[in-house]
């Protein structure tokens, strides 16, 4: 998730914005602008940089593997022309006994 102080950070810029005469309005609206902020934010599903670093790994992993397996299977279903050896019963001209 994001950092709490950033949402710190955020209300008290707004706040300070606000005249020193409306004090109560002002402790009023930075709460308010946390709350809102910190709401709107966890509606995003935001993961943390680790999160995200472990399931990029996580992906890169997956995919080579479903590369070799890919391979795999393209070697199995086309296998290489074997080459009939001479003198291999059916091959044509040749009389089996």
């Amino acid at each position: 998730m994001v950092n709490p102080s950033v949402f710190d950070k955020l209300a008290d810029r707004i706040a300070a914005a606000i005249p020193d005469d409306a004090k109560m309005l002002r402790e009023d609206l930075n709460r308010t602008v946390r709350l809102a902020v910190s709401n709107g934010l966890s509606r995003l599903e935001l993961v943390t940089r680790e999160e995200f670093d472990v399931q990029t790994e996580l992906l890169e992993r997956t995919r080579a593997r479903l590369e070799a397996l890919e391979a795999r299977v393209q070697a199995l279903e086309n296998p290489p022309a074997v080459a009939q050896e001479v003198g291999a019963p059916g091959e044509e001209g040749e009389q089996t006994p």
